[in-house]
This record gives structure tokens, sequence and C-alpha cells, in this order.
């Protein structure tokens, strides 16, 4: 039985901290709150590790889950003050495939592998434990780990070398980007014809054009609510990765670009911490 430890404690990292004790494998934690450390692990009897050093000193697999790529980065530097040669990490944060191939670079001179292997699902996935991952790397070594995964997630995908885990859930955040501005323009002209906005959330997500989106946030956004599952700011930082991926290879995003200046909007007006539905507030009239 692997020993895991689980380094950062936001929306989605404690679901996947539960699932992860439920199923046996974790043994430390650490979060920049430390208040909501010691609060989680006395919740799932587990230990608190001080410092992302303290915990890679006691663990076999690490697994990381934090907002930016700079946070990225800073934790694997403290890592290998005091990780152990064959330690595996997996970052499941949402990051660039440069700062995925960075990381493993970094951790290749300790003898330790690394899996870029961020997810999907939303904060319902991580608390279910049924997550999508889509995982870049060593495939030798994702097998090693996969039960380790399993505990949370229902699919766990081996896409190819390192990085192009992360250009996959780039791939899945534009296309977020555009459910999103489709589904809220939709239910905002459903508003203004008057119509009765949850048969026509339910009728629809039934047929062709239903969606996750629609048929979880498609109430609550018409109610006016905004509860955070997944927060604009997140997303606008993903879409702001995206394309920076996208110049690199001459491509060019409208969407994802419009969506993010939208963000911006609702960044501005105190939106930043709603879910992206709070989208559907700059469509309504």
């Amino acid at each position: 039985m692997f020993k895991v430890g689980m380094i950062g404690l936001g929306a989605m990292g404690i679901g996947m901290a539960t699932n992860l004790a439920n199923a046996g494998f974790l043994t430390v934690i650490y979060n920049r709150t430390t208040e909501k450390a010691h609060s989680l692990a006395q919740k799932l009897n587990v230990q608190v590790a001080l410092s992302p050093e303290e915990l890679a000193a006691q663990v076999d697999v690490i697994c990381l889950c934090v907002s930016r790529d700079e946070d990225v980065l800073d934790i694997i530097n403290a890592l290998t003050k005091t990780i152990r040669p064959n330690t595996i990490v997996i970052d499941m944060s949402t990051v660039s495939s440069h700062t995925a191939k960075q990381a493993a670079a970094i951790l290749a001179c300790h003898n330790v592998d690394f899996l870029d292997a961020p997810v999907s699902g939303g904060v319902e996935g991580a608390n279910t434990g049924r997550l999508a991952m889509m995982v870049g790397g060593n495939s030798t070594v994702l097998e090693t780990v996969r039960p380790v995964l399993n505990s949370m997630a229902t699919r766990v995908v081996h896409i190819g070398e390192t990085g192009t885990g992360q250009a996959t859930k780039a791939v899945n955040q534009i296309m977020g980007a555009g459910i999103n501005q489709a589904v809220t323009e939709a239910l905002a002209f459903a508003k203004a014809q008057n119509l009765p906005m949850d048969k026509i959330i339910d009728v629809i997500s039934g047929g062709a054009s239903g969606n996750w989106f629609l048929q979880h946030r498609g109430l609550s956004m018409t109610e006016g609510s905004y509860p955070a599952g997944f927060k604009v700011a997140l997303h606008h930082k993903d879409l702001e990765i995206c394309e920076r991926m996208g110049e690199n290879v001459g491509v060019n995003l409208p969407l994802t670009t419009q969506t993010r200046l939208d963000y911006e909007q609702l960044m501005a007006n105190g939106f930043g911490d709603c879910d992206i539905s709070a989208l559907y507030h700059l469509k309504v009239k």
C-alpha cells in the first residue's frame, strides 16, 4: 500500500484528499492555510505537515493540486530538499505544458518520476471520486499508481509524454468556455421569451443539446445564484494559459479570448469567486 501525501486543499483538493483517505492511501496533508489542514486531518485521521519538505520525507507518492504555474514550481523546488528517490509526484493542477515539463525535469535530477494529471468534473466529481483524469508522462509509472488515481477518478486516460495531460486539459477548458457562452446565451434568450425556465432546462437536458453544465448549473444561474463550483477567476487564469499555448503554435482562439474578457468584466464587478455560470449575469436583461 502506498503512503500518499496531498498538497493543496482547495475546493477540489478537499474532495480528492477525502477519497484518498477513504481508500486507505492518504497519510499526510499540507496546505498553506494550516487551519484548514488541521480541520481536515482531524476528520480524516491523517497527519499534517507544516511544509512541503516535511511531507515529502514521509511518503511514496505526492499528489498536488494548487492554483497557478508559479505555485507548482515553488512546491516542486521545495520538495527536492527532502524527497526520496523513486518517489512519484502527480500534479493535478491546471497549468501549462511548459510548466509540467519544467517540473518533470527538476524532479528527474533527483530520480523522482512526475505525471501531469489534470482533472475535469468539478467539485461534484472531486467529492464523489468521479473525476476524469488526463495523464502525461511515463505509462509504466502511471500503471504503478493507477490504484491511487482510481480512488479519485472513474476515467484515467494516458495521453502521451509529459505535458500532454496539460495540453488535453487546455482543450477541455477551451471547450468549457464555449459551452458556458452557449448555455448562458440560450437561457438568457429563453428568459426574454418568458418561457418556463425549469421546463426548458429539463427538456433540453434530455436532448441533443444537453450537457453537464446545463444540467448542473442551469436552474441555479436562472435564479441568480452562482455558488462556487468552478470559480470565474480560476477559469480566467486557465484561459490565459490556453491563449499563450495557442499563440505558441499559431492557433487563434477568438471564443476563448471573448470569454476571458467577459470574465474580466465579471471579476471587476465582484464575481471572481463565483461559479462560471455567473456569465449569465452579463447576458440577462
